[in-house]
């Protein structure tokens, strides 16, 4: 009753941004996003022959608070779904910083999930798997799958249609880049869930959100499958803007960007006016995420490495889904 699953981070290209079902984690919108095979989490569970719950992530103990209540209660879920009852222990590694906006809580879940139902013996499919680590952490449910996925939002009150579907393989855009610039390894201020639920209750622009995004969706649909670089970047940075707007425009505000994320968006700005093509997209966080194409990750890498501002840069290629790995962390 022991697995060891690894799974990839993904970042949206089109954002996820509000549950209309915060229990079932269902959103207002469907998202669509690239699974990343530079940032990853790996996490072993096993069954049987514990007292309590243990969870171990990066090396700490987590013995309270909010995040012992979210990973319990993902557990009791698939306790429940797979009609066991024994404790578990559970250790998760990450090779990037955690809840810094980088979709740690995606890749950290998927993980996790499929870990786990594989040492009940569950064997899921990965639409099921998808919906089981959905209720996790939202954008877990696209780290299920590689490549460009779309997570569908569903109709139903009971989240059966709200999972994640491949719209292409990672072999299908090689060439596809995304860099990751670390700016800061803190901890955000504000967690996604929290954030959401402020924008839907009191930002005046979640409904203008709402009213564009299937255009965009489309938009990127089409980019992905005709590999069109522009049209994916373009419209992926605008509706980047679009999320953040919202969020700012909460009460109170609330504002992920630093210094260094701003220095980041202007620098691509001005790099794209003078003919190096490349575009951005930022998550709930600082850091922010650069999409371009092979033959320019050599020129933007040395210039955001000159960026004061910027920590780290991590290039990224289209990634595959979770697999089972032989070498436990315990």
């Amino acid at each position: 009753m022991k697995a060891t699953a690894i799974a990839n981070a993904n970042i949206a290209l089109i954002k996820y941004w509000g549950k209309r079902d915060p229990e079932l984690f269902l959103p207002y919108n469907s998202s669509i996003s690239l699974t990343l095979n530079g940032l990853n989490t790996t996490t072993t569970v096993e069954f049987g022959g514990y007292d309590q719950d243990i969870f171990i992530l990066d090396g700490q103990g987590i013995k309270e608070g909010k995040e012992l209540e979210k990973l319990v209660r993902h557990l009791n879920l698939i306790r429940k779904i797979a009609r066991v009852s024994e404790k578990a222990k559970i250790i998760s590694r990450n090779n990037f910083p955690r809840a810094a906006g980088l979709a740690s809580s995606a890749s950290g879940f998927a993980a996790f999930t499929f870990a786990a139902t594989e040492a009940l013996g569950m064997s899921l499919d990965s639409k099921e798997l998808s919906i089981i680590s959905r209720q996790g952490s939202g954008s877990a449910t696209r780290s299920c799958l590689g490549g460009f996925v779309e997570w569908t939002k569903g109709k139903k009150q009971d989240g059966t249609d709200s999972y994640a579907e491949q719209i292409a393989l990672p072999e299908h855009w090689p060439n596809f880049r995304m860099l990751a610039t670390i700016v800061s390894t803190k901890a955000k201020k504000v967690s996604s869930r929290v954030g959401m639920a402020q924008t839907i209750e009191t930002s005046p622009m979640y409904s203008a959100w709402l009213d564009t995004i299937e255009q965009d969706l489309e938009n990127v649909r089409q980019g992905i499958l005709n590999k069109d670089i522009g049209l994916v970047g373009k419209t992926a940075e605008a509706n980047c803007l679009k999320m953040h707007a919202t969020m700012i425009t909460t009460v109170p505000s609330i504002i992920y960007w630093m210094p260094a994320t701003l220095e980041i968006i202007h620098s691509v700005l001005e790099w794209r006016e003078k003919g190096l093509e490349c575009y951005f997209t930022i998550d709930a966080g600082a850091q922010v995420k650069i999409i371009c194409l092979e033959d320019k990750v050599s020129e933007l890498t040395q210039k955001l490495e000159n960026l004061g501002g910027v920590k780290k840069v991590i290039v990224c290629k289209p990634g595959q889904g979770p697999k089972l790995i032989k070498e436990h962390l315990f």
